[in-house]
């Protein structure tokens, strides 16, 4: 729609943003008029008309089999468009038309804002189903009656009360009808249901909604007037009830087609199987997070053990073995610790990497510069536990073996992901030292070093990479790990 705008039309952006807002919430007046809407602006030169929004009903058939936005038409083929248009009012003169064998009845309403006409919405009702109608349907067109009126004068939709459709309760959901007084005058079947599950024992026709609402809603102090007010209709409101069990969602929307409050709509929703299952989900989450801060006291009550006992070793190389043990443990708790703080199995690798680099930069304070460029990214934790313990390795091998003693350097940590996607993606970790380089005849795939072999069994086994580990030119190492970015199942 903002190109189309933009492209032929001369509305400014706040009248492009009072259109959205009207987009947002015709599909109640397309249910409630068993109608299908198309919006149509007047072009820039005034000759000709460009359709940029269209909308089907969820409550009968649709008038148009094709897609209407972007067609083009010139003034004068639609004498109900001009006369709505020109003339600032609500068009429904006019025999039903016929397409594909189906008349169509059509009217048109002059969409204002702030006294001027923005354009106009055709209102295109099916009648080859056409019967007598019930007292809901009856409503419902009463209902889309008062609407119409109500955006032919600029009163609706609210401003500033931008509704999210997919959360919000539809026509279908169930609908209640007030009076100006806040009685109820008719409710669907649904609603009635709906107002069942919180525990009413009779009918909703002829009662205060707000009193009675108010009513089923426990409340420990007084009367919540607020909700009285909401449920009364005297507000452009939303809220969840909550009772006897049960919880459902009410939308207010006052209707004022001559500018005087005549009434009301309510619609609303039963939620509660929908709220139950949240709550469950909000438990597991928690659970879940309370799991991974457990391990991660567990592991670190482990490393604290391992650091212990090193301490009382006499022989370096166990103290020193000890101590990698250490290192191992602690860029597993790190993974677990950044889990317990999150709401899903995925973590944001790039702290994950740099509490590692700084971890294993304590086996040589100040002489050797560790740093990290590219970003890893977002990782689930499947990839995140052994990639963490891949990276102490890598990092623990190149400060112990790459620099002579005391002798200073660096170690560069770059990564770069590749992929449009989480399944096709690919990580590229590059882990550069400008020591000393490998020995004559050192194959990194064969080599019996502890760390080495589990960083083959991890990126190989488990993240399902390659690994490699090669001369840099003109000094140092590089190893190289060409990850998928999501678990390998």
């Amino acid at each position: 729609m903002n190109d189309l705008v933009r492209q032929h039309t001369a509305l400014g952006e706040t009248d492009l943003e009072w259109l959205h807002l009207l987009v947002s919430e015709w599909q109640l007046l397309s249910d409630l008029s068993f109608a299908d809407l198309v919006l149509w602006v007047p072009t820039l030169d005034g000759t000709r008309y460009v359709s940029v929004a269209q909308m089907r009903p969820n409550t009968g058939p649709t008038s148009y089999q094709d897609d209407m936005v972007g067609h083009l038409v010139p003034r004068g083929r639609r004498p109900l468009l001009d006369a709505a248009l020109d003339e600032g009012r609500i068009v429904r003169e006019g025999d039903p038309e016929w397409r594909e064998e189906v008349p169509v009845r059509v009217e048109s309403i002059p969409v204002r804002r702030e006294g001027r006409v923005l354009g106009v919405i055709a209102r295109n009702t099916n009648l080859l189903t056409v019967r007598t109608p019930s007292r809901l349907e009856l409503t419902y067109l009463q209902s889309a009656s008062d609407l119409a009126q109500m955006i032919a004068a600029g009163a609706f939709p609210f401003p500033g009360q931008q509704v999210d459709m997919d959360a919000s309760p539809r026509v279908g959901d169930g609908l209640i009808r007030l009076d100006a007084e806040g009685v109820v005058t008719y409710a669907s079947p649904n609603a009635l249901s709906a107002y069942h599950r919180l525990g009413l024992a009779s009918d909703l026709v002829g009662q205060d909604l707000g009193a009675t609402t108010a009513e089923l809603a426990p409340s420990r102090g007084p009367v919540d007037e607020a909700l009285v007010k909401l449920a009364s209709g005297w507000a452009p409101r939303e809220t969840e009830v909550e009772g006897n069990g049960g919880v459902i969602q009410l939308r207010a929307i006052p209707l004022k087609p001559k500018g005087t409050r005549i009434g009301s709509l309510v619609l609303c929703r039963d939620v509660t199987e929908l709220r139950r299952r949240e709550r469950e989900l909000i438990t597991k989450d928690a659970t879940i997070r309370e799991i991974h801060h457990r391990v991660k006291n567990n592991l670190q009550t482990v490393a604290a053990l391992l650091r212990l006992q090193a301490r009382r070793m006499d022989s370096p190389q166990g103290r020193e073995a000890l101590n990698e043990a250490v290192r191992r443990v602690g860029s597993i708790a790190i993974v677990h610790e950044t889990l317990s703080q999150n709401l899903d199995e995925r973590v944001e690798f790039d702290e994950i990497a740099d509490r590692v680099i700084a971890m294993v930069s304590e086996i040589s304070p100040g002489r050797v510069d560790c740093r990290r460029t590219g970003r890893f990214g977002i990782l689930d934790a499947e990839v995140a536990t052994p990639l963490s313990m891949v990276l102490t390795e890598i990092l623990q091998n190149a400060l112990e073996h790459a620099f002579t003693p005391g002798e200073r350097g660096t170690v560069e940590v770059a990564a770069l992901r590749s992929g449009t996607g989480r399944k096709d993606g690919r990580l590229l970790i590059t882990v550069l030292d400008d020591g000393n380089g490998l020995p004559e005849g050192f194959d990194p795939q064969r080599a019996g070093n502890l760390g080495l072999q589990i960083v083959r069994t991890l990126v190989e086994g488990e993240l399902g990479g390659t690994f490699d580990m090669v001369r840099a030119e003109p000094r140092g190492t590089k190893v190289v790990l060409d990850l998928p970015s999501s678990p390998q199942k």
